[in-house]
């Protein structure tokens, strides 16, 4: 048993003053435990909260009554089959990894011992009536000394998991499974040694191959979890530079820093907590935790997240929330939250499931006490019971929806969509509302010269030689458009005026209007948008005004066009300022926008949403987005998102465009129609089948050939999926139109 000693030392306190204790959580088998357990641990008194993540396999429990005894709620996990272990990312990460290798392990030796199987199964079937009785029971013996083993190491995480359902008296679909390839071995084996035509062992190698390579699948997708908690870990600085009262320096860890505390941060380092500066001047990047792609200039008194990169000169902070209270730990926080509620999705397929499985088992126990009753021989109604556990096995049924999975997921990488959710296939197929997030998601993530055309192309590309020579992301910018430029030789930065260098024994100048002198030309453009920053360019007698800005990306308005013609409606949420919003939602044509929402409201408006009844489509590409991408039904975010965005999502798309997002889209609508027909042809196949199996009228062994004739149907109908999508490919081939020339100036 475990108990409450185990885990003190673990319990944290929350900022509202609540006790949280998180643990790894041994026993899961489906996305049913969590409901039972969820369930099973209210009674526990004292108890405010318990939430298990499915996909991190954690449960969170959180309390404030005195009342409350740990060795309480441990001793009710235990009587329900399920052992607690203090959750550590490297340990979660091993066990992972441990999983995955045992799996795979087992389904290399299932299928080779599969493949040897049939082998010798053909030779027996070929040979009919003309084979030896020798060789035939020589042949069966073979394949029975290939079959036991095989089934012993291989069916361990179906054997393992139906065990403990059934100590705690419930099903899975693992029960039936096991139970039909070990009375399908025991008969097989008494067949053998009776020196009987026929033996069953080549259908439960199949059985075991087929059912491995979906769990091995399913436990892939599910790993990307893992990566949310390193990424977010990445952000931070694990040490802090802390002032003591008399000016001195202390390095300490991340842990020991308090609010109220003065911390140093030099340039090129993380900011390691939420405060507000109290000496120094500094551009940050926040793009990472606000989307705001722009440094920001602060100063004395101004406001600073933990995460965020100091560039130009040292600050010193008076820390407002450590560890525990920042906004890093507030989007961690978001972040567990909203996995969490996702892991509760339970799939088409394990809908059906949950009915399927003791119908199986009610139809097989009801036919062998049948023919008992009719005075069939013990053997001859187990036969018949075999064959009915046979023919019904979930072999169509677990391959229904997998089939049609791996089909789509081929065409939606054709698309240029990567999946990252085994199950996001069908939630794409559900949503009706599509959120996006503005910076690098309906733009595109770096800033560009957007008045490029109307610059001589010969001084652009001078400019954008000289640029090369900085790292300013505004010089990067200039850079950007000429990519292929070699960089000029000898070129000095002056720091936070600009680049300077001979060309052609010309000076060259790029940077501030004072810097190139052209103040005058400068003040004659007018003021710019809050969006726009202005680069000057001078090359002895030729100047040039660059204009640096975020700009939609190219196919965004008709994109949101083609989602609008679909009935889907679209809004926008960003954390830029809402200037910069309202300016990109009406060159969309997007009526419902928001800007200025941090993360917390974004997940708010999701869970809003989600209260109307509204499936939600998160596409965002920030760590300020990760909350609203876990929460949201289904999410995705492109290949150049941050890594937690990506972790977040279900699916990530390539490119520099935004149509596949409609491809994933009519694809996963596709791919949910097969799923739900391969379902109905399974359901179709054991309203058949079985009562044929019932009546007698079939052997194992024509039960084993029709279970996997049923199979073959539902695969080969899985693969229109990729063929309809093939088809669409080739009607949309024509490439997608480029905006109106004043629409791509629009900012992040």
């Amino acid at each position: 048993m475990t108990t409450a000693i185990d885990f003190t030392a673990l319990v944290t306190t929350t900022q509202s003053g609540a006790k949280r204790l998180e643990a790894a959580i041994e026993g899961l088998t489906c996305a049913a435990c969590i409901g039972e357990i969820e369930q099973g641990l209210r009674g526990v008194s004292g108890l405010d909260s318990a939430r298990v993540n499915y996909s991190s396999r954690r449960l969170t429990l959180e309390w404030r009554s005195e009342a409350f005894e740990l060795a309480d709620a441990f001793e009710r996990l235990r009587r329900m089959g399920y052992r607690l272990h203090p959750f550590e990312i490297a340990d979660a990460e091993r066990a992972e990894a441990e999983t995955a290798g045992r799996l795979l392990r087992c389904l290399g030796v299932a299928a080779f011992a599969a493949m040897n199987i049939m082998l010798l199964s053909v030779s027996v079937w070929s040979g009919g009536e003309d084979i030896d009785p020798a060789t035939r029971d020589l042949f069966h013996g073979v394949s029975a000394l290939i079959a036991l083993p095989t089934a012993a190491f291989a069916g361990q995480p179906f054997f393992s998991s139906a065990f403990t359902v059934l100590r705690q008296r419930r099903l899975n679909m693992d029960v039936p499974i096991s139970l039909g390839v070990l009375l399908a071995l025991g008969m097989s084996v008494y067949e053998t040694l009776t020196h009987a035509e026929h033996a069953y062992f080549d259908s439960a190698a199949m059985l075991l191959t087929f059912l491995l390579l979906g769990r091995y699948l399913d436990h892939a997708m599910r790993r990307k979890t893992r990566a949310v908690a390193a990424n977010l870990a990445a952000l931070r600085a694990p040490l802090a530079c802390r002032l003591t009262d008399s000016g001195g320096e202390q390095i300490v860890p991340l842990a020991q820093v308090q609010r109220g505390d003065k911390v140093l941060v030099r340039p090129g380092e993380r900011i390691p907590a939420d405060g507000a500066v109290e000496a120094g001047v500094s551009s940050i990047d926040e793009s990472l935790v606000t989307g705001e792609s722009a440094r920001r200039m602060v100063a004395v008194g101004d406001s600073v997240y933990a995460g965020s990169l100091v560039f130009d000169g040292a600050l010193t902070l008076r820390v407002a929330a450590a560890a525990g209270g920042s906004l890093l730990d507030e989007i961690e926080r978001l972040l567990d939250k909203a996995t969490a509620a996702r892991s509760r999705y339970v799939r088409l397929a394990d809908r059906v499931s949950r009915i399927y499985a003791p119908m199986v088992h009610l139809a097989a126990l009801s036919t062998a006490l049948f023919w008992l009753s009719q005075g069939a021989s013990l053997h001859d109604s187990l036969v018949i019971a075999i064959s009915v556990l046979i023919i019904t096995c979930p072999c169509a049924l677990a391959l229904a929806v997998p089939a049609v999975q791996v089909t789509a997921s081929g065409a939606l990488f054709e698309s240029g969509v990567l999946l990252e959710s085994a199950d996001a296939i069908e939630r794409l197929a559900e949503i009706d509302t599509v959120v996006f997030d503005k910076t690098g998601t309906l733009t595109t993530p770096a800033p560009r010269v957007s008045n490029a055309a109307d610059i001589e192309p010969a001084l652009l590309l001078i400019a954008a030689r000289l640029a090369r020579a900085s790292r300013h992301p505004l010089a990067k910018a200039v850079a950007a458009e000429h990519p292929a430029a070699a960089p000029v030789d000898d070129a000095r930065e002056e720091h936070g005026f600009g680049v300077a260098a001979q060309i052609g024994g010309v000076e060259a100048r790029l940077g501030s209007a004072g810097f190139c002198g052209l103040e005058r030309e400068a003040a004659a453009l007018g003021a710019l948008a809050g969006d726009t920053s202005l680069v000057c360019f001078r090359h002895g007698a030729r100047t040039a005004l660059l204009q640096v800005r975020q700009m939609l990306r190219a196919d965004a308005a008709e994109t949101l066009r083609a989602l609008e013609a679909r009935g889907l409606a679209v809004e926008i949420l960003s954390g830029d300022r809402p200037e910069a919003v309202a300016q990109a939602a009406q060159a969309l044509g997007v009526a419902n926008w928001r800007g200025g929402v941090t993360p917390a409201e974004k997940v708010a408006r999701l869970e809003e949403l989600c209260a109307q009844g509204r499936r939600t489509l998160m596409v965002g590409d920030g760590l300020n987005d990760a909350p609203a991408l876990a929460s949201a039904h289904v999410s995705l975010s492109p290949i150049d998102a941050a890594q937690i965005a990506q972790a977040s999502s279900d699916a990530i798309f390539l490119g520099e465009r935004l149509r596949p997002v409609v491809d994933a889209l009519e694809t996963a609508a596709r791919a949910r129609r097969l799923m739900q027909e391969n379902l109905a042809l399974s359901v179709l196949y054991n309203m058949i089948a079985a009562p044929m199996a019932m009546a007698g009228l079939l052997t194992p062994l024509i039960a084993a050939a029709a279970m996997s004739g049923s199979s073959l149907i539902v695969t080969l109908n899985a693969l229109r999926a990729g063929a309809s999508n093939r088809r669409a490919a080739r009607t949309d081939a024509a490439p997608t139109p480029a905006l109106a020339p004043t629409t791509p100036g629009v900012a992040q």
